[in-house]
């Protein structure tokens, strides 16, 4: 099974050419199932509504119950914003969390778990997106408590382990991401650890998905670094779950035009499902 995670940038810069280089990239890559951040709806049009359309995919996304400190930067207070998930299977439940946030720069941060309804293995999937802030580490790691307690509700049922995407805004050694993984310190629920699928990249491969290299990101004269996950519980049975294979994707312009200002994440993931016509084991 081929999953990706990707922040798209909202309807940021060039959003037009942005979204078909988008498209471009996802109907060359062919994943699965997309957790998709920063995705914007405006009147009757949501971008992974097109998206999916045209990738012949079923959808659903959750809207922040606060958008209006984005609407401010965009300038227009009829655009919403939010997360999604796109599935090639169709989406047998779907729920959503308000995650905490400080009272003042509350902008609705939220996760969004969707039951993929796959041929073999219902999957429970989640994508997230986590507060930017720079000084907000800790609010990062009340968060990422919230999102451990949301999985554990929705994830029994199935042999197939979570898969939890999203864009978390902190360094892989942070507090944040060492605690929702529950490897390196105590997880945030007793018993429920997640592994990073990046562990099993190849070192000398490129990491970073906020990299200064793209000019979008190179505008806020900051450090590269990688800031987007899929993590995935422990494997089932035979293996179920397991990573196959990591790598970052996105990561360049496409006809001239960068997809997004985050580089997207890839990972294959093993399933008892058919050889692709590709020849890749999902």
């Amino acid at each position: 099974m081929r999953v990706l995670t990707w922040n798209v940038w909202w309807r940021f810069g060039p959003w037009e050419e942005r979204r078909k280089a988008v498209l471009a990239v996802l109907e060359e890559l062919r994943p699965d199932v997309v957790g998709l951040q920063e995705v914007w709806a405006h009147g009757d049009e949501n971008l992974a509504g097109w998206l999916a359309g045209h990738l012949g995919m079923h959808w659903t996304w959750a809207a922040s119950r606060a958008p209006q400190r984005w609407q401010r930067r965009l300038g227009d207070s009829s655009c919403d914003f939010g997360n999604a998930v796109l599935s090639r299977w169709p989406l047998a439940e779907q729920a959503r969390l308000e995650l905490p946030a400080r009272e003042n720069d509350d902008d609705g941060r939220l996760a969004l778990y969707a039951r993929i309804d796959a041929p073999e293995h219902p999957i429970p999937f989640f994508t997230t997106h986590l507060t930017s802030a720079v000084d907000a580490s800790a609010v990062r790691c009340q968060q990422v408590d919230a999102l451990a307690e949301f999985v554990a509700g929705h994830r029994g049922g199935t042999d197939f382990p979570p898969v939890i995407t999203g864009d978390f805004n902190a360094w892989p050694d942070s507090d944040e991401v060492r605690r929702f993984g529950g490897l390196r310190t105590a997880p945030a629920v007793p018993g429920q650890v997640f592994l990073d699928a990046w562990e099993h990249a190849d070192p000398a491969q490129p990491s970073v998905t906020w990299d200064a290299a793209n000019p979008y990101v190179a505008a806020g004269f900051g450090p590269s670094a990688r800031i987007d996950y899929i993590h995935v519980g422990v494997p089932g049975p035979a293996g179920l779950g397991s990573v196959r294979s990591v790598r970052r994707v996105g990561d360049g312009p496409v006809d001239g035009v960068w997809p997004s200002d985050h580089a997207a994440v890839l990972v294959d993931l093993r399933d008892s499902l058919s050889v692709r016509k590709t020849g890749d084991v999902k």
